[in-house]
């Protein structure tokens, strides 16, 4: 259990910043349980605190994790370069939480992202020690073939790398689309993959991480929910 100055609870959930929660506070905007409250220096329980702002409800949550559908020419940065950011197609309190991507998708690449404003949470999923399989299924130039296949599966050389990077699982899911499954999160490996085994890629997308999945999160693009501890759970490798 722990309780918090209502100010402070605000803060913390993306709302702005102090002066300006303290703000909307005073103004009487804040109804917990059907009660105005409007003395910043009270104290709440957060343990399944649900709060009201301007007609909408709130749970407090001390972390959010999140799963975006990324569309395309969108950069995994807070400091954007060329495209625009991913926090530029989520809500505004997320900036203010400082939400992180939880590894990288080209600019380029859609499916399934990760956000989170954990530390912790996100260096675990990030490192290359925990073996968290990631699905991505790729568009191809050329035909997909048995052979191409094979190659994928045994091995093929990266020019940067001391040895040869193997798909854990793949399989050809028609003529010109073929599913592959790494553990490994090295820069655009699954293009340079399929470059090294003689095809290359015209489009990319991630449809899952771990246990999680795409397609029963039922995201469109662009589209983003929270992540529940059911669904957090599927990301720690069997």
């Amino acid at each position: 259990m722990s309780k918090l100055t209502l100010d402070r609870i605000l803060q913390s959930q993306g709302i702005g910043t102090r002066k300006y929660c303290r703000t909307l506070i005073v103004d009487d905007e804040i109804t917990i349980n059907g009660e105005v409250i409007n003395d910043y220096r009270e104290k709440i329980e957060t343990d399944g605190l649900i709060f009201t702002l301007f007609g909408e409800e709130w749970q407090y949550r001390e972390h959010v994790y999140i799963a975006l559908h990324k569309p395309p020419n969108i950069e995994c940065s807070r400091k954007p370069s060329h495209h625009p950011g991913v926090l530029t197609i989520l809500p505004e309190e997320f900036t203010w939480r400082d939400l992180q991507p939880v590894g990288r998708l080209d600019h380029d690449t859609t499916g399934l992202l990760l956000m989170s404003d954990d530390g912790s949470f996100i260096h675990a999923q990030s490192s290359p020690k925990r073996h968290v399989p990631k699905i991505y299924v790729a568009t191809t130039h050329d035909p997909v073939t048995p052979e191409l296949v094979a190659q994928l599966l045994s091995g093929v050389q990266l020019n940067d790398e001391p040895a040869p990077l193997a798909a854990v699982s793949c399989k050809m899911v028609d003529t010109h689309h073929i599913e592959i499954v790494l553990e490994q999160g090295k820069y655009h490996q699954v293009k340079r993959m399929l470059v090294a085994a003689g095809n290359h890629c015209t489009a990319l997308e991630r449809t899952a991480i771990g246990g999680l999945t795409l397609a029963a999160l039922a995201l469109d693009e662009g589209d983003w929910c929270y992540l529940e501890p059911e669904q957090l759970a599927l990301l720690v490798p069997a």
